[in-house]
């Protein structure tokens, strides 16, 4: 089956081709459409292509499969042949994943795109998320203006920004200069309302989200992008890997020592990560008591709160999957009944 590497551009894409072995059988630069790319592969025989995750993968790599090839999407962490070489051009680096694809494809950490609708409904959430930092920085821009001329708004809710500075007693002349700002940030209120209102409908389509919701901390939004993020939870062989896809695992460094633990990977979702630490830190403000807020708890006696933070997403994240894939009710104190269980039972059986 002949290899072929395609170096995935906005307006561009570079393929190359080789044999079996190893020869360049053709090189060719075609648009980045659909059109392009049906005509350049469809009525090919099968060939194995390797791309590099990107904004443009997931539509390329389903629209490859749908012509009948193997695709293999890596992750281009794992590609330092291209990301670190002194010589790099978008040809050379097409020569380089169809090369690649000649070795171990394991050593690639293929990429499991997730399905068209899934996809779009993630793209609801990144939606939001920016909508959110644009009101965060119309806000902020705001608050700046207004302390140059020494005045200041009262403290309160962002969704309340309006009210207060309608209520507020300041100039005409300055309210002139900020208006347009506070016309954004009504608007930006009202289409992240729309947003909201839009999340707890699709959260009701899933089941798993009223589950998630029992853990303290976890809210809609969260147990939502947590389903959506994951999508099948069995491509984990066991919860405690999620954690890791997720960017929560230490970097670990050893040559013929003890192992160097550094700091935490960050690889996978950012925003499912940051999502995830905004709960912990609510895990550990909560007044109502568990496992994981006394583990928290521990962990900042000898760390700082961030830290300890980190920890308590990590074991969010792999309490989650758990819950998911086996569909126990979430217990906050699981651990210290199943040790009073077990107690129980020996005292029983002597």
């Amino acid at each position: 089956m002949d290899k072929i590497g395609m170096d995935l551009g906005m307006k561009q894409s570079e393929i190359c081709e080789l044999d079996e072995e190893g020869n360049v059988l053709s090189r060719a630069s075609i648009s980045t459409t659909r059109a392009s790319i049906k005509r350049w592969f469809g009525g090919r025989r099968e060939a194995e292509i390797c791309l590099e995750a990107g904004g443009s993968s997931p539509w390329v790599d389903r629209l490859l499969r749908e012509l009948g090839h193997d695709v293999v999407v890596v992750n281009p962490r794992r590609v330092k042949l291209i990301a670190e070489s002194t010589l790099k051009t978008d040809r050379i680096d097409a020569e380089i994943l169809a090369r690649i694809l000649r070795g171990d494809r394991t050593l690639l950490r293929p990429i499991q795109h997730r399905d068209q609708e899934t996809q779009r409904m993630r793209a609801h959430l990144r939606a939001r998320e920016a909508l959110i930092k644009s009101r965060t920085t119309c806000i902020n821009s705001v608050h700046g203006i207004l302390r140059g001329f020494g005045y200041r708004l009262q403290t309160g809710s962002t969704a309340k920004f309006v009210e207060r500075f309608e209520r507020a007693r300041l100039p005409e002349e300055l309210k002139d200069v900020v208006t347009p700002l506070v016309e954004s940030i009504r608007a930006l209120s009202e289409q992240i309302e729309a947003q909201n209102d839009w999340v707890e409908e699709a959260a009701s389509a899933y089941p798993e989200v009223e589950h998630f919701k029992e853990i303290d901390g976890i809210g809609t939004l969260t147990a939502l992008a947590f389903v959506l993020c994951i999508e099948d939870p069995a491509r984990f062989a066991n919860s405690r890997r999620v954690g890791a896809y997720l960017g929560f695992r230490p970097k670990v460094r050893q040559s013929c020592t003890d192992p160097r633990m550094g700091s935490i990977s960050k690889e996978g979702d950012a925003g499912m990560r940051r999502l995830l630490v905004q709960c912990a830190h609510g895990v550990l403000r909560s007044r109502s008591n568990s496992e994981l807020r006394e583990f928290g708890m521990r962990l900042m006696e000898k760390k700082n709160r961030n830290v300890a933070a980190v920890a308590v997403a990590r074991k969010l994240s792999v309490l989650m999957h758990h819950l998911w894939t086996t569909g126990e009710e979430y217990d906050p104190f699981y651990e210290r009944h199943r040790l009073e269980h077990l107690a129980q039972v020996s005292a029983t059986t002597h």
